[in-house]
């Protein structure tokens, strides 16, 4: 990775979720906060001062986290990569024999110079979501390897970053080592299709990602509130057969900037092995699971062509900030010594 990313300066005080009154808030200070969520948080039961200086510590917390993120995901690389041992290593380098025969063939007609929006459709399902598309990914063998993989991992006493503040239990993939994998799934297989599907989401443009597994299980996170991706293009994989669990199924509403309390949800049942590709800014969520334990494969994918222009989590110019790996995806240009070239 030669190319030097970045954060934008909101990622450490926007769209810090509460799931105790389910909604993002900004907290830059105290005064700020109660200033503007007095009002919800009575509405939701928060009269008494201890109660609410018991979330403000909470979200002063998840502040000090996000500020410390990039180096104690290092340093939790650094003790993984010393003393894990792989139930499977064969599954970290990407195999075209992982991937679904069909999954192949649609990147092979998205590769051909003549290929077309419309052909597309020949290889892949259309859904009632808007411009959602749901694509057969992996094989069912490297599902199940891939599983025993995680949670093999997830019985270990070793450290874990988990996704974000909205999924508890979960596998930040680059640091239990699969990058590559992804980076190669990415570059060789999902930008040939994106460049067609998501042209003007910079689909063509997608440098970087964050991948993560998230996990739902009766007793522990059992769905996911309505949000939006910090991505262009997001690819959300079932990984779990479908007798492993019941519910779950992911709805769909309107793009962010077109969203109001009285949307109009749809919902879509994952296929095991398919992947379900949208944008990312699509405002989307997922129905409680009623049994059993479910694991999807989330992937964030980012084009710094377009983000570098206006940060899809706060709408400004990004103010950047020094990142560890990909960061937020977000770039600065190269500048050139002028004096140098005269």
């Amino acid at each position: 990775m030669g190319e030097k990313y970045f954060v934008c300066a909101c990622f450490y005080a926007k769209n810090i979720f509460l799931k105790q009154i389910k909604m993002h808030v900004e907290y830059r200070n105290k005064s700020q906060f109660l200033t503007a969520y007095r009002k919800i948080l009575e509405e939701n039961g928060y009269h008494d001062e201890s109660e609410t200086e018991k979330l403000i510590l909470e979200i002063e917390d998840e502040v000090a986290r996000r500020k410390r993120l990039g180096l104690y995901s290092l340093e939790r690389q650094r003790v993984i990569k010393q003393s894990y041992t792989p139930i499977h290593p064969e599954i970290y380098t990407l195999k075209e024999s992982f991937l679904s025969p069909k999954f192949l063939d649609l990147v092979q007609y998205c590769k051909d110079t003549d290929a077309t929006f419309e052909g597309v459709f020949d290889y892949m399902q259309e859904t009632e979501i808007s411009r959602g598309y749901m694509i057969p990914v992996f094989t069912e063998e490297f599902c199940r390897m891939f599983l025993e993989e995680v949670q093999h991992f997830e019985q270990s006493d070793l450290p874990k970053g988990r996704p974000n503040t909205m999924n508890k239990y979960g596998v930040l993939l680059d640091e239990l080592g699969f990058d590559p994998f992804f980076s190669t799934l990415r570059e060789q297989y999902l930008v040939p299709v994106t460049r067609l599907l998501y042209p003007d989401q910079g689909g063509g443009e997608l440098d970087s990602h964050k991948v993560f597994v998230v996990q739902y299980k009766v007793g522990e996170d059992i769905d996911l509130d309505c949000h939006y991706d910090n991505a262009e293009v997001t690819l959300n994989i079932a990984l779990s057969p479908k007798d492993s669990y019941a519910g779950g199924n992911l709805y769909f509403g309107a793009m962010r900037t077109e969203y109001d309390a009285v949307d109009h949800w749809k919902e879509i049942e994952h296929k095991p092995t398919f992947g379900f590709l949208h944008r990312g800014q699509h405002m989307h969520g997922a129905s409680p699971i009623t049994a059993g334990e479910r694991f999807n494969l989330i992937l964030w994918m980012r084009a710094s062509s377009v983000r570098n222009k206006k940060c899809p989590m706060c709408d400004n110019i990004p103010d950047l900030q020094e990142a560890i790996g990909f960061g937020d995806g977000f770039t600065k240009p190269e500048i050139v010594d002028i004096c140098s070239v005269i």
